[in-house]
């Protein structure tokens, strides 16, 4: 069991509240903390117990609290755990833990909780990174797959992967025991059959991590097209607000205007931008440079085009240009209130498009479908296995490669020797994920991603 000195920290965000609390681990914290409460006696209470009295300086009570009592190892870190539940003032919060530290108590890093839980044997290091993802998830969608991945369902995965690379490896490395006696303990062709397996499982784990950088951050979706097409108007509609101002004047948006809607549970950043056409004057220069710096941070690309007065030709020309950004490209034709429905046909584009009335919000619902369809995303149940991390994606990368290394070595018939050091390779970078292969600076990279109460 990992042990060291006691720390402390909030567990709750800065500022005014009802009620705060605050957290201390470490195998003395019930007895420091129970020389600062009056009220029972805390190292006679067993654990998970609430008690109510008060946190005193010995000269003067400082605030009236519940103290609730968690002892190791079933507690979250794994060691003994007190949290202090007070009333949410600033002032009380910080006297309370400058009364703590004057008793032996340290205050605690970024992390540092959850990385003793980690150490401790409680999670692993891909369970621990998923309390961060769960802490920070703004979504339905990133709240399913961060507590899959804290229940362990990526985990146990990259475990049974490397169990069965592991079993195999220990036969290759027999082999070298007895290399003078030129004898194969592990079967060639059945490990080549695993080997070319365990590669398709890590490579639909890699694809996956699409999927999953959508569901944990959202997609960038610029809304581009020719001044007065109705792209603010789209905009207003789709956030069912009024964000930007609308004007039939060309080139009302000079700058780009960002909001956030959530379709099924995934996130998109809707970006209304500057009109594409030869600027009039210096700001409305600025304005579509930048229009076209979005298009090129991207995910998708909304190009809204005003249907009742550009041609098809006009219309070919701007998606041939926007086009050259490399964005998902999604075709709105807008304003069809003011066209015969007949007109709308001299529109045959081989992409898809959609036709809209954005001033009376018809057929808006299409555009959603579209956007889930480009966004690549799929309806998520609790038993999916999504990569949503981008040092699990690089470590799955590597193991891939060596994975297919050790494929080409059995293919050139290489030495057994060879094929342990390839299979040694795919095993240090599963083992990475779960922590099973782990260094310092890799943790303390994990850790200070943390909040400081967690």
């Amino acid at each position: 069991m990992y042990s060291q000195e006691t720390i402390v920290a909030p567990s709750t965000p800065p500022g005014i509240s009802a009620i705060a609390v605050i957290r201390l681990s470490g195998n003395d914290s019930i007895h420091i903390c129970s020389t600062v409460f009056r009220g029972k006696k805390l190292s006679e209470q067993s654990s998970h117990t609430l008690h109510h009295g008060w946190i005193t300086d010995g000269k003067q009570d400082i605030d009236e609290v519940v103290i609730g009592i968690f002892r190791a190892p079933h507690s979250y870190t794994g060691e003994d755990v007190v949290e202090i539940s007070c009333h949410g003032s600033p002032f009380i919060i910080q006297r309370i833990i400058e009364l703590l530290v004057e008793k032996g108590v340290r205050t605690a890093k970024p992390g540092e909780f959850t990385q003793r839980a980690f150490l401790n044997g409680k999670l692993d290091l891909s369970q621990a990174e998923a309390v961060a993802d769960m802490i920070s998830s703004n979504s339905e969608a990133a709240r399913k797959a961060a507590i899959n991945q804290m229940r362990g369902g990526f985990s146990q995965k990259i475990k049974e992967l490397r169990q069965q690379l592991i079993d195999f490896a220990a036969l290759i490395e027999l082999e070298l025991d007895f290399s003078e006696e030129d004898v194969e303990f592990a079967n060639r062709a059945e490990l080549k059959n695993l080997v070319a397996s365990l590669t398709d499982h890590v490579s639909n784990l890699i694809d996956s991590f699409k999927l999953g950088n959508v569901i944990k951050h959202g997609v960038n979706v610029v809304i581009a097209g020719r001044p007065n097409a109705g792209k603010s108007t789209l905009l207003n509609c789709l956030l069912n607000e009024e964000r930007a101002i609308v004007s039939e004047i060309p080139g009302t948006t000079r700058d780009t205007i960002e909001e956030v809607l959530n379709i099924d549970g995934i996130l998109f950043r809707l970006i209304d931008t500057a009109g594409i056409r030869e600027a009039q004057d210096a700001i409305e220069k600025i304005g579509v440079e930048r229009t076209y710096e979005k298009i090129r941070q991207s995910g998708i690309l909304i190009y809204v085009f005003d249907a009742a007065s550009m041609t098809k030709e006009e219309v070919l020309q701007d998606v041939k240009i926007l086009n050259r950004e490399n964005a998902p490209l999604l075709l709105v034709g807008n304003k069809i209130d003011l066209v015969q429905r007949d007109a709308l046909t001299s529109f045959d584009f081989t992409d898809e498009t959609i036709f809209i009335s954005s001033k009376s919000g018809q057929n808006l619902h299409p555009i959603k479908e579209a956007l889930i369809s480009k966004a690549v995303v799929k309806q998520t149940s609790s038993d999916d296995v999504v990569v949503t991390n981008a040092r699990h994606h690089e470590a799955l990368l590597r193991s891939k490669q060596a994975l297919e290394d050790v494929l080409a070595g059995l293919d050139s018939k290489i030495s057994g020797e060879l094929l342990a050091l390839d299979i040694r390779r795919a095993l240090d970078a599963l083992g990475e994920i779960t922590g099973q292969v782990v260094n310092d600076d890799v943790l303390d990279s994990v850790f200070s991603r943390f909040c400081i109460g967690k």
